[in-house]
């Protein structure tokens, strides 16, 4: 039976394992944190939209163990490394979990092995970092004695479509790397497309993500101008999306959220100029974006100002910190990026969110960390819409008898005090 290691038991990590154990493979999954570990151990999950059921099939079918030892990874044919590619504060990127993975398995492999990285990064990587690490600790040469290839994840958490549905790039620094990460994907997908090399695979990534932060942006600036005019950009949407081709609809909101659209596009922005090219267009939809929590508590202030109260001392209540609707990741959701700018002008800041009941520690809200989430119900001076929980959409707003800014399109049109943002 094939064994897979997958390092990096998240959001992206966590799935596969899930997916491989039901693909009828063995399956190793290795995390540094080892409350992460326990858990799976006690088929519990740590993830909302993945059911503890599913964990605890893997693990009573005995293919699915879990571990915080790097050295397991001697026991596998093919190891998937699944960790995260943020930006360091000054926006360029941070492969240190990619290099400190290297260096902890390397010593570790031997020959024969795939070794496969998952992680988005930019164009180059897998051959010009991963590689001559893990050469360096192994002493195997990849492309000879060691199989090496790139297959970027395309997890969406609280996508309908299943794992298997949806298509696996693949690239390999050589044939014969890219053949055997191919067959291995082909257990558990039922599409798996190969591209030229390693570096094709890693632009293709890129270019999803950045289609959709342009286009993101796009919508997010023809919101404010239409509102300017008296349009709702949501109007004018559904009725562009009845072109049957050549259009395709995105829809705005408070800015960017998740691992992926905020983050992606910037490797490709730092990696270009390496080249000597500028990527204009990704950084004019990167500012237009960024922007966006600044035009929420605009927004806010009006509704505040037509109430006749000021921001500062009024009570403000953020409905959703998850970043996409009924999901608990809260990665670079942009409500704490509302937060921050509400509470650095006095206002008295709460939040609700079913899926988060209190704020875990983060890479970038850190400050916020253990707040807890309040009722809807508790007083506020005004109500803020910044993601289209399931729950909020079958919510009764005129009962609380305060303005409701609406950044996601859920309130009724005709609801007195409502505010588009």
């Amino acid at each position: 039976m094939t064994t897979v290691a997958i390092i990096g038991l998240g959001y992206v990590g966590l799935p596969l394992c899930l997916a491989f154990a039901r693909g009828g493979l063995a399956v190793i999954g290795i995390d540094i944190d080892p409350a992460k570990v326990e858990k799976l151990r006690a088929g519990e999950s740590y993830i909302s939209h993945i059911p503890a059921a599913a964990i605890a099939e893997a693990r009573g079918s005995g293919r699915f163990e879990v571990t915080t030892d790097p050295a397991a990874v001697t026991k596998a044919d093919a190891i998937l490394i699944c960790v995260p590619t943020p930006l360091t504060p000054n926006r360029t990127p941070d492969l240190s979990h990619v290099e400190s993975t290297a260096a902890v398995i390397g010593p570790h492999l031997r020959e024969g092995q795939l070794v496969v990285l998952e992680s988005t990064t930019y164009p180059g990587t897998t051959d010009e970092v991963l590689r001559p690490l893990l050469e360096r600790a192994s002493g195997l040469v990849a492309g000879e004695s060691l199989f090496l290839a790139f297959s970027p994840e395309r997890e969406d958490p609280g996508n309908p479509l299943s794992f298997r549905e949806i298509p696996k790039l693949v690239g390999g620094i050589t044939p014969a790397c890219r053949d055997r990460a191919t067959a291995l994907y082909a257990h558990v997908v039922n599409r798996v497309v190969p591209t030229p090399d390693c570096r094709t695979a890693e632009a293709a990534k890129l270019l999803e993500n950045i289609f959709r932060a342009v286009n993101i942006a796009l919508v997010n600036e023809l919101k404010i101008v239409y509102a300017a005019m008296g349009i709702d950009i949501w109007d004018v949407i559904a009725a562009a999306a009845t072109k049957p081709y050549g259009f395709m609809p995105f829809y705005p909101g408070p800015g960017l959220g998740g691992h992926c659209i905020p983050i992606d596009p910037f490797y490709l922005t730092w990696k270009a100029m390496e080249y000597g090219q500028h990527t204009r267009l990704i950084e004019l939809a990167g500012e237009i974006n960024t922007a966006m929590p600044h035009y929420v508590v605009t927004r806010i202030a009006d509704a505040l100002n037509d109430a006749g109260k000021p921001l500062k001392g009024s009570r403000v209540l953020l409905l959703g910190l998850a970043y996409k609707p009924n999901v608990d990741d809260d990665r670079e959701s942009p409500t704490y990026e509302i937060m921050k700018i509400l509470e650095g002008k006095g206002a008295v800041v709460s939040y609700n969110d079913p899926h988060i009941p209190e704020i875990r520690p983060g890479r970038s809200h850190h400050a916020v960390a253990g707040r807890r989430s309040v009722p809807i119900e508790s007083p506020c001076d005004v109500m803020v819409v910044c993601t289209a929980h399931a729950a909020y959409a079958a919510e009764r707003f005129e009962r609380f008898g305060v303005p409701v800014v609406d950044s996601r399109n859920l309130v009724e049109r005709d609801l007195h005090a409502a505010y588009r943002a």
